[in-house]
């Protein structure tokens, strides 16, 4: 199976792509309850690359949730990040890939976006992947989950630049 990826470079692209995605509107009666009381438990891990339109728009809707809900955003490495791919059997596809676990615990994880998003899907499946970490099923959270865009930045274009 191959990822759909779109790599984008400027804002107008990253806008003529997300512009294509689906928003989430229905929302669990316990979204916020949830988000709020899990905020203290659960950790958003992000890539970022120097000059990665995308990752910078993740950045803003992610530290926007974080606050809302009290949850922590940082970032992560991009090695960190493909041994994480790997061990989940996804494809690196780029720039930037949004993960969530538990605070203290570097193990368990569950994926929640390759590629930028709009805020309310990246909402829902933060909500979905502490239900996962919490007891719910996987395959059903993740049949719930947005699917992931594939809205990434454009390759470096020499190495060592991410």
């Amino acid at each position: 199976m191959q990822a759909a990826i779109h790599p984008v470079g400027d804002a107008g692209a990253l806008q003529a792509w997300l512009s294509r995605v689906p928003v989430t509107r229905d929302f669990p009666a316990d979204f916020t309850v949830t988000m709020r009381e899990l905020g203290s438990v659960f950790l958003i891990e992000t890539t970022t690359a120097r000059g990665c339109v995308p990752c910078g728009d993740i950045w803003g809707k992610l530290s926007t949730l974080g606050r809302r809900y009290g949850w922590q955003v940082r970032t992560i490495s991009r090695q960190d990040a493909v041994v994480r791919s790997g061990h989940f059997g996804l494809p690196w596809v780029g720039h930037p890939v949004v993960w969530v676990r538990p605070i203290g615990d570097e193990v368990r994880m569950v994926p929640v976006a390759m590629g930028t998003d709009h805020a309310a899907n990246l909402a829902r499946n933060l909500y979905l992947a502490a239900k996962i970490l919490t007891g719910v099923k996987p395959a059903v959270g993740v049949r719930a989950m947005s699917k992931f865009t594939g809205i990434v930045g454009l390759p470096a274009t020499s190495p060592g630049k991410d």
